[in-house]
């Protein structure tokens, strides 16, 4: 049998603690089922002859209950399961050993034998039913349980000792009893030798399963690494690629990774997306989404490394509790600006800045942190032919409901001001609620964004919004470039200054996210949430042209 490598055989971290404890919970709870219904039957066979075979039988399930519960409860080390698993496998072994006896013993009572060669069929008939079931549990616990062969082997022979060793010295009565006996006098001396070689072969099936399936573990967890990260949960899924949460082997850092979706893998949206992550790698400003890394796996799978938002976007916020406060509205929008501010200045525009692409999240120092993130279509202000040939320019990119007027009738003559017209889009949907424009259609929508002017936040609203914040956002939906503010940072300017940009503090941030924060987080996990595991049919046993 082929041994494990010994990154597979590993079993720390956070994912293997809980997928052990999960497991051993599901094994125990499926034995106690098993023996609960055994019990029930015992019950209903011994209303008139009560025995010890019950008593047996009882206990039996009331330990696999025990331990279900034990690893139920909490968080619970690998030691702890890994005791819980193979010492209550023990001591449910020790347990159910004299039931083969007694149930031999009742037999022999109630049917009246009492010649050795009867004796001997009916013990090895009784005999031959414990050791099935016996071993249906262990080919339960092999296929549940994660484990190596190795470890298998020696639980599954520990677990027949018990059996054996009451099967030697224990010898069932005419009367219904059981009797000790020398292990020398020779009675039913082919007994034992038959329930090893039948437990021998119980060993070899087991250690078989443990050996498939940790195996086939081992092949998962080995595909979900890139160099020296783990792929995890899946967190989202855009035009160019999709996203996995992930885990540095090392620094134990939180990461995400995207990856190129295999059936986009052409050689124009390969150049795109690796265009894509030089520009953005280039961005330092806290409130942009960091890179880290990026290269290609050995067979050609793009992919890049950047920092791990654990919050959630602005559409969600705005699902979950409704339109934000003014104060709050400015000070987002605020960080958003100067995070375009650096783009601008090196010469790159978003080009799909919209709510989903807005994630708030906290940190120890500072709630309410806002990173812009998914810089999949972002643009340089000054193209090169080849970068005129990525990104398509004659198509129109982005958003519907948050596109600027130039980039629905010319795509190429989109500028920053154009990132302005959606972040005003964006401001609009904070304090509303609603999108700037609605229609049926994409085509309808549009075509408001060309000819039509926005209502007022106030009069959509129904009530009053600050004069200030109002005619800044209504300035940014100007259909005319020059109308809006000159630049991002000249729009962060203004928001500043507007009379409310310093209601909503640190503390009042604070408090929201004690309140609710950690709530729209969870729901906002939840709903996303796919197979923990990734599963991804790519060779990354190593990485060609890397970065370093």
């Amino acid at each position: 049998m082929p041994s494990q490598r010994p990154s597979a055989a590993s079993e720390s971290g956070e994912e293997e603690r809980a997928f052990l404890q999960t497991r051993v919970a599901l094994f125990w709870k499926v034995i106690f089922f098993i023996v609960l219904l055994g019990c029930a039957l015992g019950v209903i066979g011994a209303v008139a002859k009560p025995g010890g075979d019950l008593v047996f039988t009882l206990a039996s399930t009331a330990n696999a209950g025990i331990l279900w519960w034990l690893c139920r409860r909490g968080q619970r080390s690998i030691r702890f399961s890994r005791v819980v698993e193979g010492g209550g496998l023990l001591l449910n072994a020790t347990m159910s050993a004299p039931l083969g006896r007694y149930l031999l013993a009742g037999f022999a009572r109630d049917h009246s034998i009492v010649s050795a060669q009867a004796f001997l069929i009916a013990d090895s008939y009784v005999t031959m039913l414990q050791v099935c079931g016996m071993a249906l549990m262990l080919a339960i616990r092999a296929a549940l349980i994660p484990s190596t062969p190795r470890r298998t082997i020696l639980v599954t022979a520990l677990y027949g000792v018990p059996t054996i060793l009451v099967t030697t010295v224990l010898v069932p009565t005419a009367h219904g009893g059981l009797a000790w006996r020398a292990l020398d006098s020779g009675a039913y001396p082919e007994l034992p030798a038959t329930l090893a070689m039948m437990w021998g072969f119980a060993i070899i099936t087991c250690a078989v399963i443990s050996w498939v399936i940790y195996g086939l573990r081992a092949e998962v967890r080995e595909a979900r690494r890139l160099g020296q990260y783990t792929l995890e949960e899946k967190i989202g899924e855009g035009g160019m690629g999709v996203v996995y949460r992930a885990t540095h082997a090392m620094l134990r850092r939180p990461a995400a990774i995207k990856l190129l979706l295999p059936e986009r893998a052409g050689e124009k949206n390969l150049a795109r997306f690796e265009r894509e992550v030089q520009l953005t790698s280039r961005l330092t400003h806290p409130h942009t989404i960091s890179i880290f890394d990026y290269g290609r796996t050995a067979d050609g799978v793009f992919y890049y490394v950047m920092e791990y938002v654990d919050g959630f976007d602005l559409e969600r916020l705005v699902d979950e509790d409704g339109p934000l406060e003014p104060a709050r509205v400015i000070r987002i929008l605020a960080q958003a600006s100067g995070a375009l501010s650096e783009a601008h200045a090196l010469g790159l525009i978003h080009r799909d800045i919209k709510p989903a692409n807005i994630v708030l999240t906290e940190r120890v120092d500072e709630p309410d942190i806002v990173k812009v993130v998914d810089f999949g279509l972002v643009k340089t202000l000054e193209t090169s032919p080849g970068d005129v040939a990525v990104t398509n320019a004659d198509a129109i990119t982005g958003t519907p409901m948050y596109l600027a007027p130039e980039a629905i009738a010319s795509p190429d003559s989109v500028d920053a001001r154009s990132d302005l017209y959606a972040l005003g889009a964006v401001g609009y949907f904070l304090l509303t609620g609603q999108h700037v424009f609605d229609a049926p259609t994409v085509v309808e929508v549009c075509s408001k964004h060309l000819v039509e002017a926005p209502m007022p936040p106030s009069q959509r609203l129904g009530r009053a919004v600050p004069p200030d914040l109002e005619a800044l956002i209504l300035a940014c939906l100007a259909k005319k470039r020059e109308n809006r503010p000159a630049s991002a940072e000249a729009m962060r300017v203004a928001l500043l200054a507007c009379a409310d940009a310093g209601n909503y503090d640190v503390a009042a941030a604070r408090a929201w996210w004690a309140d609710r924060g950690a709530t729209i987080r969870a729901r906002s996990k939840a709903k996303r949430a796919v197979a923990h595991a990734a599963t991804m049919a790519i060779n990354l046993r190593g990485r060609a042209g890397d970065r370093g």
